[in-house]
């Protein structure tokens, strides 16, 4: 437990001070605003927040959640997001570390790469997740970055894969003379190396899943002449495939519409929205998403045992 918690409690505070900077994103990105300058300040009185007033939870408790110049509120927005980004952090390193076998180089590089792609990916999606509930605006700074950022992670994965994991084969049980593409010292039946089905995996996933909302898109605005999903949505499920794979994707996707359907239904019952009324889907899809990140695995596994 104490070799769990040295893994949890930095990573914890971590997350912590990460949150801080994520609320200054939702705070300024939608608005197309630098995240650097100016420093922080109360969005009443404009004084700059001193550095003792900006400790992630603990100084909205301090202050109880009035600002120490103007008494103006606090959003409690503000805790939640740093406490959401900190248990994020705590629980890629609680995976983390039940994920470390004997060390290796190569398990070591596995290891500190999954906590990257884990950690960043929570981040992403949380700040996209309240962006879109606020403004119904999902940056590119978030998306298309993520994106980026999701298939280096997956490139460097690559990197250190073990041999033979991930090859493709063609007809494993004659030797036949294929190589990998581009190889002719290989022999035997490989047709795809495992870094090789990795990189170009995950490139097509990455297209397959901005093409299905993209596709759903384009036929609602042929039927109804008018937008039903905006371009956000699409990237979005590309960034969430660009670091989970395109199953998992169609999984966070699946469960986000079904998510944002229930909350429309919730609305038209209290006549809160009408049929033309827009829902912050991407809010939805990033809760999709976060649950792929979880339970991807177990619930894939459980879904295709009908089959």
């Amino acid at each position: 437990m104490l070799t769990l918690l040295a893994f949890e409690l930095p990573a914890f505070l971590l997350g912590l001070l990460f949150g801080s900077f994520l609320n200054v994103c939702i705070s300024r990105l939608p608005e197309h605003r630098s995240v650097v300058k100016p420093r922080s300040h109360c969005p009443r009185c404009l004084s700059a927040i001193r550095w003792y007033d900006n400790v992630p939870l603990l100084s909205w408790v301090l202050l109880a959640a009035k600002c120490r110049n103007c008494k103006a509120a606090i959003p409690w927005r503000y805790p939640a997001v740093e406490l959401a980004t900190g248990l994020w952090f705590a629980l890629a390193a609680r995976l983390g570390y039940f994920a470390l076998a004997p060390s290796t180089a190569a398990v070591l590089a596995n290891f500190w790469l999954f906590l990257i792609m884990f950690a960043v990916l929570g981040f992403l999606l949380i700040g996209l997740l309240v962006m879109d509930w606020q403004t119904h605006t999902l940056p590119d700074a978030f998306t298309l970055t993520g994106i980026a950022i999701g298939f280096f992670i997956v490139c460097a994965q690559a990197i250190f894969l073990p041999s033979g994991a991930y090859d493709v084969h063609l007809n494993p049980r004659s030797q036949m003379r294929l190589s990998s593409p581009g190889s002719f010292a290989s022999q035997g039946d490989v047709f795809l190396t495992g870094p090789e089905h990795l990189v170009f995996g995950r490139l097509l996933a990455i297209c397959a899943a901005a093409a299905v909302p993209w596709l759903i898109r384009a036929l609602y605005k042929a039927l109804r002449h008018r937008e039903g999903l905006g371009l956000g949505d699409v990237k979005l499920m590309a960034m969430i495939a660009a670091f989970l794979g395109f199953a998992p994707a169609m999984l966070a996707f699946f469960v986000g519409v079904i998510l944002a359907a229930l909350y429309g239904i919730v609305l038209l019952a209290r006549r809160r929205a009408t049929s033309t009324s827009q829902i912050p889907l991407g809010t939805f899809l990033c809760v999709g998403g976060l649950l792929a990140a979880l339970f991807a695995e177990p619930m894939l596994s459980w879904y295709r045992g009908f089959f």
